[in-house]
């Protein structure tokens, strides 16, 4: 088969498909976490990434290549989750900035796609590390380049980019060590190539059944309301539909608001702008609240709205009315707050440790963290729960640093600070630090300068053999994981736990704090206290209920 161009419908098939991949296999890289941790994520984070930017795509009925790329782009960017899901979503970006004005896709446009997909994702990651989904891209963006001028066969073209990928891919452990010694290639670049292979088979394959356990149930046809299962399956039970007669043109940032209120509200959305008409498609339990929003714009034409579950018919469209009126009454609230210099966001895990956060002065938590990073879109959104002059957003995790800060790149009308906090021990001194006397980036400096002291231990438990740092890990094993690595393994919590604690001690230590899960009984904190007392006789030491999943505790020392 010979296929010299892709043109905007089969670019659509070839995503979803990508998407459908990626989605099928996510546990499988989720296993190739370097960690043995009961919490890998790499697949899950690339997977909502990819499907944030599907939900869009799906509900295109008419697809252009600008349309495509648009939905591409801000789908991803807003529903980009962990480092993997960030760089994924960069990738996306610029790969889509090359398809902007053209009409079909060649193997030339392809090529230049690749190259500038690699180069924004580097640029978007501080120190980009070889060894790692980066590196994989490029290997790939390198082959396409020397390919282009030789073949306008796409399919032969896509098929010798991506042996060059696998090629790449099954290097990285001797880029890094640790991949090396874990056994394992790197999870985000295995992720990539999942895409990559799933858009490949897009181009050839059948109708992309667009559906997920997760109450996906868009399609390539439109996500439209006859595709919706039984009653029970119904999430959202209005299909609203209506025009926008506009008194002022809709530009395109005003459009993507616009839609982002639509996605908070249900899903299934299609929004058409033109310079005097916007064409509306959500499914929703509140059609009142489209409608209210939609007048901020214009008059409306054209409204339809039919019952999906067709049960309960009058007392949903009550329900939609009162939700209206409350959301109305918490707006204006909200408006009436005094607004203040400062505001803090924490992501945090577990309710106690969210107390904490509040009890020091966050204003607002995003629930989340290692066992589930939130979203560009979540942060954003917590954002918008702040009225102050000035957010410093607390990630208090390694993988939600980039998407902090690419909220803060988008975030509109706003001025958010990133205090890149990689553990929850970390963001809370820092947030204890903070002077208001200061300036922000007098705070920004010693917020870092601060946590810098502090080092972080999480118990937890193997769920597969493998080797780090030199130590022998067999499923089951408790694992006390440090800053940088691994610092002690055992059979026991509270063994794995001290000797954790004992090799973060040094001369300088003065305060160790302990927070238990929620699957630890205060009792056992409490035994846990009286020997991590007696294992550092001159620190001062705290027991506090964090409540956190999956860690039986966390550790600090400062």
């Amino acid at each position: 088969m010979d296929m010299k161009e892709i043109d905007a419908g089969l670019l659509q098939k070839a995503f979803l498909a990508a998407a459908k991949a990626l989605e099928a296999k996510k546990d499988w890289i989720n296993e190739l976490n370097v960690f043995p941790v009961p919490d890998g994520d790499t697949g899950t984070n690339m997977t909502l990434t990819i499907m944030s930017a599907a939900r869009e795509v799906a509900a295109i009925e008419n697809p252009t290549m600008d349309n495509l790329s648009k939905a591409i782009s801000s789908g991803s960017l807003r529903g980009a989750r962990g480092n993997s899901g960030v760089i994924l979503s960069q990738l996306f970006r610029g790969f889509t900035k090359e398809l902007k004005g053209v009409d079909v896709i060649t193997t030339t446009v392809l090529a230049n796609a690749f190259v500038r997909a690699t180069e924004t994702a580097y640029k978007a990651v501080m120190k980009p590390k070889e060894g790692t989904i980066l590196t994989v891209a490029k290997g790939m963006a390198d082959k396409a380049v020397e390919l282009a001028p030789e073949t306008e066969d796409i399919l032969e073209f896509a098929d010798q980019v991506i042996e060059q990928g696998d090629y790449v891919l099954s290097q990285t452990p001797e880029m890094l060590p640790v991949l090396k010694e874990a056994g394992v290639v790197d999870s985000g670049g295995q992720g990539l190539m999942v895409v990559l292979k799933g858009a490949r088979d897009g181009l050839t394959g059948g109708e992309v059944d667009f559906s997920s356990d997760e109450d996906r149930t868009m399609t390539v046809a439109g996500a439209r309301s006859e595709a919706m299962a039984a009653e029970a399956d119904i999430r959202f039970g209005y299909c609203t539909e209506f025009i926008i007669n506009l008194d002022h043109p809709m530009d395109e940032k005003t459009e993507e608001e616009f839609k982002s209120y639509l996605e908070s509200i249900g899903d299934s959305i299609v929004v058409v702008a033109d310079d005097d008409l916007v064409k509306v498609h959500v499914h929703t339990n509140h059609p009142g609240l489209a409608f209210e929003k939609a007048l901020t714009f214009g008059s409306l034409s054209r409204m339809k709205v039919d019952n999906m579950r067709e049960e309960h018919h009058e007392r949903l469209i009550r329900n939609a009315e009162q939700v209206a009126a409350e959301q109305k009454k918490e707006e204006e609230e909200k408006k009436k707050k005094a607004r203040k210099p400062y505001g803090f966001i924490a992501v945090s895990m577990g309710d106690g440790l969210g107390e904490i956060f509040k009890g020091i002065g966050a204003d607002c938590i995003i629930e989340g963290g290692q066992t589930m990073n939130p979203s560009t879109e979540d942060v954003l959104g917590a954002a918008d729960q702040v009225n102050a002059d000035v957010i410093f957003i607390l990630p208090n995790n390694k993988n939600i640093i980039l998407a902090a800060e690419q909220a803060a790149s988008l975030a509109e009308g706003k001025n958010l600070v990133v205090i890149p906090s990689r553990t929850v021990p970390q963001g809370i001194t820092a947030l204890v630090n903070f002077a208001p006397e200061l300036s922000v980036e007098e705070n920004k400096e010693n917020m870092i300068r601060e946590m810098g002291r502090v080092k972080t231990a999480q118990i937890t438990y193997a769920v597969r053999n493998t080797t780090i740092d030199g130590m022998e890990i067999d499923q089951g094993d408790i694992m006390g994981i440090g800053d940088e690595g691994m610092l002690a393994v055992g059979k026991s919590v509270d063994s794995t736990a001290i000797k954790a604690l004992k090799a973060m001690l040094d001369e300088e230590s003065e305060l160790v704090t302990i927070y238990y899960g929620k699957d630890i009984r205060e009792e056992d904190g409490e035994k846990l206290l009286a020997e991590a007392k007696e294992a550092c006789p001159n620190c001062e030491v705290e027991l506090h209920r964090g409540g956190q999943p999956i860690y039986y505790y966390i550790i600090s020392v400062e």
